[in-house]
């Protein structure tokens, strides 16, 4: 658990202030700084038309008296991308807008629900109930 806490306070950020000098030596300042807010501005908007179709999937999967496995996972890498679209930088841009996209979201489903799997199998994930 140490080692992503490091992860992701120190390399991540580092790794997108790196990618932000980068691009402001290729292609400018304010075109990098213009660039990042058109990313985060797309991005919220497409991560809330597709958070509004993961919402109404489920919705439809529990009125029917369905489990919404696929479509809850759905709206996690929707919101996960989501978040990562409003970070300033590009690689999580890249990562947020994969994760956004319908023709890229199931390869993110199925490492998540392997990775909640592998977390039930094992015990460590516990869902209580009160």
């Amino acid at each position: 658990m140490l080692k992503w806490l490091v992860a992701a306070i120190i390399v991540i950020p580092a790794i997108e202030l790196w990618g932000i000098i980068r691009m402001g030596h290729l292609i400018g300042g304010w075109w990098t700084f213009g660039l990042i807010l058109l990313t985060g501005f797309f991005g919220a908007k497409l991560a809330s038309s597709e958070g509004r179709k993961a919402f109404a999937d489920v919705q439809a999967q529990l009125q029917s008296g369905r489990p919404p496995g696929h479509a809850m996972l759905n709206g996690i890498c929707v919101l996960l991308g989501g978040l990562l679209l409003l970070l300033p930088g590009f690689f999580s841009d890249i990562v947020g807008i994969t994760l956004l996209l319908p023709m890229t979201r199931p390869f993110y489903r199925m490492l998540l629900y392997r990775w909640l799997e592998k977390k039930v199998r094992n015990g460590s994930f516990v869902i209580r109930r009160r």
